[in-house]
């Protein structure tokens, strides 16, 4: 199964749209981007951009059985996973966020976390975690701090903008959150 592209005019109308979540009671690990891209947001699905690493480095860690491509994502409760983001709009790039987006989204994200109490809290870019939740010295890796019983891990952006991170360090760092959160 294959996610169409979208074309240059759906991409711009994109601008500005959200997408479902994909979350349900109970989970082992939500995953949180930081917001919709506007190939995401084009399709409907979770990091949808093909230069993106999240589903790649999912399944490498061993979260999937196998590689998921974004038009799978509902799939992901039934193996204890979810995915939302910080901020719901779509943009072209994250920098596009203001601050206060980011720190009104943490405060939605934290709603969320104590309706739904997954396991752990996966944020995937520390930049944006630390706006977002006023920790400007957080480091990739599990943080200090918890929402209520929720454990909170911070990985790396897997957008392919994010040079700094190989795929095989993606999911060195997915795989040690795994180890720590989603075995039995």
């Amino acid at each position: 199964m294959t996610s169409s592209r979208p074309t240059k005019d759906q991409l711009a109308a994109a601008h500005g749209t959200t997408i479902p979540d994909v979350i349900a009671p109970g989970l082992r690990v939500l995953f949180c981007g930081i917001n919709p891209g506007l190939y995401s947001g084009a399709t409907g699905y979770h990091f949808a951009r093909p230069g993106n690493r999240f589903w790649p480095a999912l399944h490498a860690s061993g979260f999937t059985p196998r590689r998921f491509d974004p038009s799978e994502q509902a799939e992901l409760p039934a193996l204890g996973l979810g995915i939302t983001n910080l901020v719901a709009r779509a943009t072209a790039r994250a920098d596009e966020l203001t601050a206060d987006e980011l720190r009104e989204g943490g405060e939605i994200l934290v709603r969320k976390i104590e309706r739904y109490r997954p396991r752990c809290l996966a944020v995937v870019g520390v930049t944006a975690y630390r706006t977002a939740f006023g920790h400007p010295k957080a480091r990739v890796g599990l943080q200090p701090d918890s929402v209520g019983e929720t454990a909170v891990w911070v990985l790396p952006n897997p957008s392919g903008l994010n040079a700094h991170w190989t795929p095989a360090t993606l999911a060195e760092e997915f795989a040690e959150l795994r180890s720590n959160f989603y075995s039995e």
